[in-house]
Parts: structure tokens; C-alpha cells; sequence
């Protein structure tokens, strides 16, 4: 019996079509912010090549996931308690809106992300179409850090506000972030102001940082297997 090729995952292959078509904004001698995720995994591999061929960069990683493959790359990297300002940061996204607004935190590195994102001159998203939303919200929660100390009293307040916080868990215990957080996953049904509510998120004592990205995004970069679509956020 002869077994057919298996075919290739659509969503894998729009992801890498992304992550790829980002190396057009990576110039010589830039300073890089480096995302988490499945997505920036592709963009990280293909900078990886440019860099072993000769392309100069320094980059930020946002997770120690991201620098131990990054080391691994032969990309060189920046000091963590530096201060830099960054040419460029690539990153994901588990939801995007029309109006460019996003929600991260997935993989539990929002806080560097946010902070890389900000130090950036040009923050550029990867996404599939799949991420790609009318409006923020269910099913996907907004990822809220908080410190360990007082955790049920941010969550209180969170259900307050009129959504549900679910402790994230790995392996039967409570996640821990890269600094030393928790993070409580705030299911809400629609978002229609995120700017809104990422004000009222970091006003609550004990939140650290949120997921909701507002306002930050320069570039979207949308791959599939159809190709890639390249849309840039009005000034």
C-alpha cells in the first residue's frame, strides 16, 4: 500500500508565510524585539539564516523560551536590564480587531512583550487568518498578570467587572510567569472599548500588566497559504 503524502497544515503554513514575509522590515544593524509563539518561532528560524549569512542584529527577547532558541540561533542578544530603544519588534497574537487592537498572552510572556512593544519604533504582528476578529472577546479570555500575594482579591474585583477569571494552571499547579506572577484569564463576551477596560484591568491593586494591546500596532502581517496580506496601521 502506498500512503499518500500527509498534507501541510494550512494555519502552519500561513504562520510561517508571516513570519517570513517580516524579514522585509529587519534591516542591517537593527535592534530587534523578539516575540513568544508559535507563529514568531518561524520569523525567529528565518532571522536565524539572515543572521548566520552575515545580516547584523541585536535582539530583546520577551521569554526565556525566546532567548534559549535565539542562542540557539547564533542571533546575538541584547542585556535584559539595559535600556534600549528598538527599531523594530515582531510578535504575535491571539486576537486582532479591525482597528488593529489586540489581545496576547497566550504563552504567558505579555508583560516583557508589552514592555519590548513599547520600547519599539515599529511594532509589527504576525498573525493567520484565524486570529483575525471583529470584535476582542470570547472565546478568548483577556490574560491578567498579578502578583501571587492577594491573587482571589484581583479576581474578585475582575468578576466585577462583569466577566469570569479563571486561574491558568500547568500540571495541576498555578502557572508562574517569567517574573514570578500568576495569571488569571478573564473570559468576557465582547470588548467593544478594550481601551476602556485595559485602564480599569491595571487600575486594580495586584494586576501587574494585561493582555490587551492598545493603540501599539504599526504593521499586520496576515500569512496563508493563499499568501501574505501586509496592512499598516493609520497614522
Amino acid at each position: 500500500m502506498t500512503l499518500s503524502p500527509q498534507s501541510p497544515d494550512p494555519r502552519e503554513t500561513g504562520k510561517r508565510e508571516a513570519g517570513e514575509a517580516a524579514l522585509e522590515f529587519i534591516k542591517d544593524g537593527a535592534l530587534v524585539g523578539l516575540g513568544t509563539g508559535s507563529t514568531v518561532k518561524y520569523f525567529l528560524l528565518a532571522l536565524g539564516k539572515r543572521v548566520q549569512a552575515g545580516l547584523r542584529v541585536h535582539g530583546v527577547p520577551t521569554s526565556r523560551e525566546t532567548a534559549e532558541l535565539a542562542r540557539e540561533l547564533q542571533i546575538p542578544l541584547l542585556p535584559e536590564q539595559a535600556e534600549w530603544t528598538l527599531d523594530v519588534a515582531v510578535d504575535g497574537a491571539d486576537q486582532v480587531d479591525p482597528h488593529f487592537q489586540l489581545i496576547k498572552g497566550g504563552g504567558g510572556a505579555l508583560l516583557r512583550e508589552k514592555i519590548v512593544a513599547t520600547a519599539a519604533r515599529t511594532f509589527i504582528v504576525l498573525v493567520d487568518p484565524t486570529k483575525c476578529v471583529p470584535v476582542l472577546g470570547k472565546p478568548m479570555p483577556v490574560p491578567v498578570e498579578v502578583t501571587p500575594f492577594g491573587w482571589p482579591q484581583a479576581a474578585k474585583q475582575l468578576q466585577a467587572l462583569g466577566g469570569v477569571p479563571t486561574l491558568r494552571e500547568k500540571q495541576g499547579t498555578a502557572f508562574e510567569t517569567d517574573g514570578g506572577h500568576y495569571i488569571l484569564d478573564f473570559l468576557v463576551d465582547s470588548i467593544p472599548d478594550p481601551g476602556q477596560l485595559e485602564a480599569r484591568l491595571n487600575g486594580i491593586p495586584g494586576v501587574v500588566e494585561n493582555g490587551l494591546f492598545i493603540n501599539r500596532t504599526s504593521t499586520l502581517i496576515i500569512g496563508s497559504p493563499d499568501g501574505v496580506q501586509i496592512k499598516h496601521c493609520p497614522s
